[in-house]
């Protein structure tokens, strides 16, 4: 009586004897082999965010919200196991924490630099 509709939830399913139910899960399958964690936004958007952090001039506003998105996508992987991505929030937090640091410091120094230099 089972049917396969693809990426369905966790749903309980008559086994044939009585009072006996038990969980169906359905693997979450899609044309990328699950490498893309299409229902883990945050997750996705924080690696893509992470790694555009690299970029010198805009580097400082794509870190901090890699790193923001990065923790978000985190929390959502664990609140729901089903949903992948902890790799691509996890790569968004590294970057996003590096670049943080590096652009941020850049910025100081050349605030100072400007500053003291006058």
């Amino acid at each position: 009586m089972s049917q396969d509709h693809g990426n369905q939830p966790e749903t309980p399913e008559y086994t044939g004897q009585l009072d006996q139910w038990q969980p169906v899960v359905h693997e979450q399958g899609d044309a990328t082999g699950g490498v893309i964690p299409y229902k883990n936004g945050p997750a996705l958007a924080a690696y893509y965010l992470g790694i555009f952090s690299m970029i010198p001039c805009v580097g400082l506003l794509l870190a901090v919200p890699a790193l923001i998105l990065g923790v978000i996508g985190l929390k959502k992987r664990r609140d729901n196991p089903i949903v992948k991505g902890s790799v691509h929030a996890w790569i968004g937090i590294i970057m996003g924490g590096i670049f943080t640091i590096i652009w941020g410091g850049l910025t100081m120094l050349l605030l100072i630099g400007n500053t003291v230099g006058m």
